[in-house]
């Protein structure tokens, strides 16, 4: 082994996040089927937030519909989402990797985060995390180490539960060229399924994909990004300076299908008006707009709107409003979400704050 320090990327995945908080909470959950999701009822439209290890034996996953995770472990305990515990939680795990020895951390969620780190020693630091981790706050987590931020948050898989792997150049196409693409960081199942028809069914085979190939189906962009993540390559750097939110949002799921005009419109209001709250607490002119709406049974359609800067927010809600007029009437609505795009603080429009979007 060598003696000379050198720079890694661990990525820490706490395990079963939420559920080991709830058994924490509830030591006589330890080794049953917990599910926790919305307000723990399903006979209401929610999805799982998260499952233990027990009741992902019986095939429930996040996202899925809580009746469907019901019906397939009809012993499991239910539980409601109770985001500010599970933010607490979060919060001490992030302070117990900032005090590693000269870490740089970046958060990535409630439950995982990115170590730079320099050691001779990888393996050994990461076991060090884990026992800090474990000591501090009593939950497990799995580390993943690589010489890149991709590699790591791969590596992080094979390494649960409670466990640690590395995944670097050497190895990559070794333990990774014969799995499906879809296993990939940021290959979902629709672009797994294009690249499919590609005959593109490996990460060996997107690996040694043609450029061009790729280009005509993905763009210059996208294309050579989907084959970097199939040899692994990509930031090395791990950034722990604070994020900025890009903009707000928020989403209801309607235990009754909004019907009629007045239902839409009154629940589409307040929709907008919870996050013109948030917005006005940061101060920063808005400049786009997105409202996602779920018809019943299961069909989503997303408008978006840019729009001048501003902070006034009568101009706000009167532009959302001219989203809502999109919708189409008669047809029953499960789901509505709102969300607004803002201007960047100097620092960040400078290119020194990293920026979280999405919804």
């Amino acid at each position: 082994m060598s003696s000379e320090r050198e720079p890694w990327v661990l990525h820490v995945d706490l395990d079963q996040f939420i559920a080991a908080v709830e058994v924490l909470r509830h030591p006589e959950l330890a080794g049953i089927p917990v599910i926790v999701g919305g307000r723990g009822d399903p006979t209401e439209r929610a999805v799982v937030s998260t499952a233990s290890y027990e009741a992902r034996a019986f095939g429930v996953r996040s996202g899925m519909p809580l009746r469907i995770a019901a019906r397939k472990v009809p012993d499991a305990v239910l539980l409601p989402v109770d985001a500010d515990t599970y933010t607490a939680a979060s919060r001490e795990v992030m302070a117990t990797l900032r005090e590693q020895p000269g870490a740089r951390v970046q958060v990535l969620g409630w439950d995982e985060a990115f170590l730079g780190i320099e050691s001779d020693d990888p393996e050994a630091y990461a076991l060090q995390v884990r026992r800090a981790v474990l000591e501090r706050t009593r939950l497990h987590c799995s580390v993943g180490i690589g010489d890149t931020l991709v590699r790591a948050k791969v590596a992080t898989g094979f390494g649960k539960p409670q466990g640690v792997f590395r995944l670097t150049a050497a190895n990559w196409l070794e333990v990774m060229g014969d799995r499906p693409t879809i296993d990939l960081w940021g290959v979902g199942s629709k672009i797994s399924r294009r690249l499919s028809g590609l005959d593109i069914v490996t990460v060996a085979d997107l690996a040694a994909a043609g450029a061009e190939k790729l280009v005509t189906e993905f763009g210059p962009k996208m294309g050579p990004w989907y084959r970097q993540l199939a040899r692994g390559e990509g930031g090395r750097v791990v950034d722990d300076t604070p994020w900025v939110a890009r903009g707000h949002s928020r989403e209801t799921t309607y235990q009754q299908d909004l019907v009629t005009s007045d239902e839409v419109q009154t629940a589409a209001r307040e929709l907008v008006a919870r996050v013109l709250e948030d917005v006005a607490a940061e101060s920063r002119p808005v400049i786009g707009l997105t409202l996602k709406v779920r018809y019943v049974p299961f069909v989503t359609r997303v408008f978006t709107k840019k729009i001048p800067q501003t902070v006034d927010q009568e101009v706000v809600r009167a532009r959302a409003l001219d989203l809502v007029a999109r919708i189409e009437e008669g047809r029953p609505i499960r789901l509505l979400g709102f969300r607004a795009e803002m201007t960047l603080p100097d620092d960040a429009r400078d290119g020194h704050t990293p920026i979280r979007s999405g919804w």
